[in-house]
């Protein structure tokens, strides 16, 4: 689905201060009376649970942080959560009630009670003394030891807190950390060696919840070592504290039931491989039926694949020990096979001799249908009055040549028309497109001589061949076509980074039928519009990285960089040498060659202030380089800024390069016009949670683009220089985001706050604001409609 923009505007309104406050003394009283008719509706004896408050009675060497942290963290900890309320209003629970009880499951008001309703938490003495227990627990299992809670029900017109008063004693701190053995066996070295890296130091607090982590980390440490067999609950801790001096000594020893079958080392004898995994195959079966390819013994029946793939999948091998570490890689390969296996099965068998220390590996796997054809028919709507459909069909093929290929073929048409202010030389009719295009995925690197490390990269490198060709026709005025061939390889180095080297793209653009229209407007700015008269061939180099971690959705900070490089030309240049008779030519078999460098980097980093509160933010850097032949990059390869995903005040390719204004030519307005060889953005959001589908946002953009020369096509203001800042377009609006969890539907009201076009003394705007006036309206506020959210 597409993204859409819309310009704002109604009849004017004004509120006068006199009738606003009226109007909020109204709003208040009516909360106040619908809060009193919220209790009148519980059921009969009971109350309406409004929240707790926690009393800290601490020890005399506890300072107030430490008592504040300790009365915050047992605030978010005690259950149950009240309802949700605005201005002390219970609100949903309002809403649970208006239209009283729902006569069956399926009626609109039982719909409407389950989407924006909430029943009422009612109070409960028994609730608060198990809270008090848990509290106590809590305190205890945090180095608090001795601490204890009690609490009390305080009840007022049908409404009930619960008081909690907290004896907080001396936090109990780790002296000593300790891994016992009792004998020098492999396994005994193997386990004590596990303290190098332990969670648990000296003069840490005492806490439980780390310790069992600890316990956990000591495991995952011995399996990827080896230790098939051996559990966490194998290991016993021994807590020896002292109350003088409100320390603890920490002993870490394996328990004396444990068997020797968790303490062996074990290795890998054989390795099987089921690709059409059914219920009735059996481990016999699989054996008698399968081939051996690179110690890797592959059972499939239908023949659907090479046994190569699953060799590079699975690196576990006869006679190499037993890693979880290789168990989760080689799983996550297979997973990852471009989507060829619905379901994954791992199993290791103990080889069944009584001295036995080596283990079968066998992985079950159930395919998906290869082949399908996939239909995508969308709308479009753009701030230029510009709209049309596009259809796209393709043919995927997710096992090409049974070595997991992913192969798809994508046709595309689709037609733009100008609903307003159109033409009349040019018609309604503006921009055909129609597009074929091929794509290739190999699982694997086609490069000669290059290895896969067996224990690293939870999925397949890739290399992907790419060739597309585009055809255009801007209606009464050019049409223009696009050939394009590309070879990239793609690996990931963690979970966390990513590479992407691109050493070969090229792109041949040619541009024929000129219109009239369009020679007048070359005439008028011949510099601008050289760009599209000349045909180029545009060969180039990329490469990217990706730090994208999996952050947890309630973790605190989360962050991510993508940074790119592209280079162009050099490879062409020393193509145009090689085949000119004087070796000086700037083309390529008669073909213009650009030469340029971009660097690229997008920052984001969000910081989350609670359950319902994140403030989001993002800092884009675009960075070109002409230079050769080409004193600026070429139209395909500059920047814009503005639009929906950008500084959303402004419409898409509004804003820039620099303080440029915008005439609204014909040609400019046609093909879009305003973009630069330097960027910088910046957006920051404070997003909001109100409940599961309906969310919000208040959020400021900032940025522009620039021209790196003066070629003369947007005047010495668009070229980046020391004022820079000065030329800062900025935007702030409000949000509504609908999230249907398969989707998010975005809705963004923005207006400018800087407007870099107008003269220096004039850019701030704000003091301009006029919500009553029609004619502000449809000038500064810009609604934008969109799928996802901006960053």
């Amino acid at each position: 689905m597409n993204n859409k923009t819309f310009i704002y505007s109604s009849k004017p309104w004004k509120i006068s201060s006199s009738t606003g406050m009226v109007f909020f003394t109204f709003i208040c009283l009516i909360l106040f009376i619908s809060s009193c008719s919220v209790t009148k509706k519980l059921p009969a004896g009971e109350s309406l649970y409004v929240g707790a408050k926690i009393k800290i009675q601490k020890d005399s060497v506890i300072n107030k942080k430490e008592a504040k942290t300790v009365q915050t963290q047992l605030e978010a900890f005690v259950k149950p959560k009240p309802n949700a309320t605005i201005l002390g209003f219970p609100y949903k629970v309002w809403l649970y009630y208006l239209f009283g009880e729902p006569k069956s499951e399926k009626g609109f008001k039982s719909f409407f009670r389950k989407k924006f309703g909430e029943p009422p938490v009612l109070a409960s003495k028994s609730v608060v003394g198990a809270n008090s227990k848990q509290i106590g627990l809590l305190l205890n299992n945090q180095g608090y030891f001795r601490s204890s809670a009690f609490g009390v029900l305080s009840e007022k017109d049908r409404k009930a807190t619960a008081e909690y008063t907290v004896s907080l004693h001396e936090r109990y701190i780790v002296d000593t950390v300790v891994f016992s053995v009792k004998d020098s066996s492999v396994f005994s070295k193997a386990f004590v060696a596990t303290k190098a890296r332990s969670m648990i130091k000296t003069g840490m607090p005492y806490q439980f919840d780390v310790i069992t982590a600890e316990r956990e980390r000591i495991d995952r440490v011995l399996k990827r070592r080896g230790f098939y067999y051996f559990r966490p609950d194998f290991i016993i801790i021994k807590a020896d504290s002292s109350f003088a001096t409100h320390k603890v000594n920490l002993t870490f020893e394996i328990k004396p039931s444990t068997s020797q079958v968790a303490r062996k080392l074990y290795s890998i004898r054989d390795v099987h491989v089921l690709s059409d995994y059914g219920e009735s195959t059996t481990a016999d079966t699989l054996k008698k039926q399968e081939i051996n390819f690179d110690g890797i013994k592959v059972f499939d029946r239908t023949a659907s694949f090479k046994p190569k793939i699953f060799a590079d999948a699975i690196g576990f091998r006869r006679g190499v020990k037993y890693s979880s570490n290789v168990q989760d890689v080689s799983l996550s390969r297979l997973i990852n096979l471009n989507g060829n296996f619905k379901f994954v099965k791992n199993t290791f068998e103990l080889v069944p001799r009584s001295d036995s220390a080596l283990l079968d590996v066998f992985y079950y796997l159930t395919p998906l249908k290869a082949k399908s054809v996939v239909v995508d028919l969308n709308g479009t709507t753009k701030s230029n009055n510009y709209t049309g459909s596009n259809i796209s069909i393709s043919w995927v093929n997710k096992n090409a040549f049974k070595g997991a290929e992913l192969l798809k073929v994508t046709a595309n048409a689709g037609i733009e028309f100008q609903v307003g202010g159109a033409s009349s030389t040019l018609g309604a009719l503006n921009t055909t497109r129609f597009s074929i295009e091929s794509n290739l995925t190999l699982p694997r690197f086609t490069i000669p001589f290059v290895t896969i490390n067996p224990t690293k990269n939870q999925s397949l490198p890739k290399t992907s061949i790419n060739v597309g060709y585009e055809q255009l026709k801007r209606g009464g005025l050019y049409d223009l076509t696009s050939l394009r061939t590309s070879l990239t390889y793609a690996w990931k180095q963690s979970t966390a980074i990513e590479h992407s080297f691109t050493p070969i793209l090229v792109n041949l653009v040619k541009a024929f039928n000129f219109s009239e229209d369009f020679a007048l407007e070359y005439f008028r700015n011949p510099i601008l519009y050289e760009e599209i008269l000349d045909n180029k061939i545009i060969i180039s180099t990329a490469y990217t990285f990706s730090y994208m971690p999996q952050n947890k959705a309630n973790s605190t900070h989360n962050f991510s960089f993508t940074g790119g490089v592209e280079v162009a030309g050099n490879l062409a240049s020393l193509l145009s040498k090689l085949t000119s008779s004087d070796g000086s030519s700037t083309t390529l078999f008669g073909v213009t060659y650009p030469q340029y460098a971009k660097f690229d980097a997008d920052f984001r980093y969000s910081y989350r202030i609670n359950q319902s509160l994140r403030v989001a933010n993002r800092f884009l850097v675009g960075y070109g380089l002409p230079y050769g032949n080409s004193y600026f990059l070429p139209t395909v390869k500059q920047y814009v800024a503005g639009g929906n995903n950008s500084i959303r005040a402004f419409p898409a390719r509004t804003i820039g390069p620099g303080s440029y204004l915008r005439t609204g030519s014909l040609l400019e307005q046609t093909i879009g016009g305003q973009s630069g060889d330097i960027k910088l953005e910046f957006n920051t959001e404070l997003r909001a949670k109100f409940n599961q589908y309906i969310h919000g946002a208040i959020f400021i953009d900032a940025g522009n683009v620039w021209m790196q020369n003066d070629a003369d096509i947007y005047g010495a203001d668009a070229v980046f220089g020391k004022d820079f800042y000065k030329q800062v377009a900025i935007g702030t609006g409000i949000g509504l985001r609908l999230d249907f969890n398969y989707l998010v539907l975005r809705f963004d009201l923005a207006t400018p706050v800087r407007k870099p076009y107008l003269p220096e003394n004039e850019r701030w705007v704000l003091k301009d604001f006029n919500l009553g006036s029609p004619d502000w309206r449809k000038e500064n506020l810009v609604l934008n409609i969109a799928i996802g959210y901006p960053f």
